[in-house]
């Protein structure tokens, strides 16, 4: 997802597409050459030139972000006493959303095993409970924050570059907000972003010569998946 918030007198450019590539808007662009012809695709962050306003994709993806999980666990499976009661079996949570991007996953409270495609989670025994669901001030659930990028299924992908053979690409300084970045990163306002492996906004970056590309106008949340940022 791509929308402009404030472009000023920005007009996109038109390349002619990677025909390798695939993306969705909001990405990173890269120029590339195949043979001696210079063309378009997803940038590896090594030198981004601005964002993708086209689509070229077999499925669609969604973000879910600071998605709230709690598991409760039966009395009769807790040992211990006082602030450190444990679960002495393994505890399973269903997300929101099956098909989840393995490396797009972060649980923040609490370590967890991932089943991502039937979007289960796993609580290993020994896991110390955290939260008390029914107020009487013992702890008998796990509670953990988790955010990640899945597949949407039954949706059909599309290619907005076949007629064309052409991409679409903003890279002047503008404000825009997308759902293509990783969300197993943390992204402070006013922040500077980077470009990962995959064409995605992120704070880490890669390498000590890998340009900052924006910065962070307004971080994503629960209600506003959306990350907002400033190109440079």
């Amino acid at each position: 997802m791509l929308r402009l918030i404030q472009v000023g007198n920005s007009l996109p450019y038109s390349y002619l597409v990677d025909p390798s590539a695939t993306f969705e808007p909001g990405m990173a662009a890269q120029l590339k050459l195949i043979g001696n012809q210079v063309v378009c695709g997803v940038s590896d962050g090594t030198a981004p030139i601005g964002i993708i306003d086209d689509i070229k994709q077999n499925a669609f993806s969604a973000i879910s972000i600071d998605e709230v999980i709690i598991a409760p666990v039966p009395d009769v499976v807790v040992s211990g006493s006082g602030a450190s009661r444990v679960t002495i079996v393994d505890v399973k949570a269903e997300l929101r959303n099956p098909n989840v991007i393995a490396n797009s996953f972060v649980s923040r409270n609490v370590d967890v095993v991932l089943n991502d495609r039937n979007g289960i989670i796993t609580f290993i025994a020994g896991t110390t409970l955290n939260y008390d669901r029914d107020g009487d001030g013992i702890p008998d659930s796990i509670r953990t924050v988790v955010s990640y990028t899945y597949s949407m299924p039954n949706v059909p992908g599309d290619d907005s570059t076949l007629a064309s053979g052409r991409i679409t690409v903003w890279f002047q300084r503008m404000v825009v907000a997308t759902d293509m970045f990783e969300t197993n990163q943390r992204y402070p306002l006013n922040a500077p972003l980077f470009v990962s492996e995959g064409g995605l906004f992120t704070t880490r970056q890669i390498a000590t010569d890998y340009p900052s590309i924006a910065m962070v106008t307004a971080p994503p949340s629960s209600i506003h998946g959306s990350l907002e940022v400033l190109l440079f």
